[in-house]
């Protein structure tokens, strides 16, 4: 995540509603139009069914109480506004309450094709859909859970199982590669990359994935690829923290990219 950001948040009124601009309403309708046939042709079932089940408005920027609405009827979670940058312990807390925090600007029309930073149709585009299913809801919540009792040491070590699955994570349908995570859902660039054949491609592992260091601002060289869901759900049910510590004690591997420029 990045240390700093020109956006600032925006607040909710006393029934948790925002009020965007019709610019802003209008630069969610495009950034919906664009991704929505990608997502059809490259996202994994479990993303798809989950997009249709949460329903989003195509023609303006969902709000949190109706979006949360829909997901505690099917999940218990909720969805609610925070900055864009919130610490790491805030984020694993709000996991473990299944409570995902969406940041609640939206970006602007000079960064339509990339921000580095999580905007509203990131949180609602990519993250909601994988939150109406159960499995994945509890998975998510196992890892805030396990946040929630870990030392600030282990912060950056337990997000990555985060990152390379919920965020970036692949799986096989048959014969084909597809997109689970919702960093790809959201992304038009990196979600074509990551199915091209031409990143790496790890099978599911979770000692691996805590040992394998990632970088926020390009296309991951590195996927982990899922054969069967119930690999990762089986994950939920590990000693996450245990696990972190055997990571760390074989220590990090030697990054697949170059080191950001200062």
């Amino acid at each position: 995540m990045p240390k700093s950001t020109k956006y600032q948040a925006k607040h909710p009124d006393d029934r948790g509603f925002i009020a965007y601009t019709p610019e802003e309403d209008a630069v969610w309708a495009d950034l919906y139009a664009r991704q929505k046939p990608q997502i059809e042709a490259l996202m994994a079932r479990p993303y798809l069914d989950g997009f249709d089940r949460i329903a989003l408005p195509a023609d303006r920027v969902p709000q949190c109480p109706e979006v949360s609405e829909r997901l505690t009827a099917l999940t218990g979670w909720r969805v609610e506004p925070v900055p864009a940058l919130i610490p790491f312990g805030r984020f694993f807390s709000m996991l473990a309450e299944a409570t995902f925090p969406a940041a609640s600007f939206i970006r602007s029309r000079e960064d339509f094709d990339y921000i580095e930073e999580p905007d509203i149709f990131h949180e609602m585009f990519g993250h909601t859909p994988l939150l109406t299913d159960p499995r994945f809801a509890a998975f998510s919540q196992a890892i805030g859970k396990a946040g929630a009792q870990a030392g600030k040491d282990d912060f950056a070590w337990l997000i990555r199982l985060y990152w390379f699955t919920i965020e970036f994570g692949l799986m096989r349908e048959g014969d084909q590669m597809k997109a689970l995570g919702s960093g790809l859902a959201s992304s038009p660039e990196e979600l074509e990359w990551s199915v091209s054949g031409q990143p790496e491609y790890r099978p599911f592992d979770v000692i691996d994935i805590l040992r394998t260091p990632y970088r926020i601002d390009i296309p991951q060289p590195v996927y982990f690829v899922l054969d069967d869901l119930d690999a990762l759900f089986a994950a939920a049910e590990r000693d996450l923290l245990a696990d972190v510590a055997t990571a760390r004690e074989a220590g990090l591997h030697a990054p697949k990219f170059p080191p950001k420029a200062a």
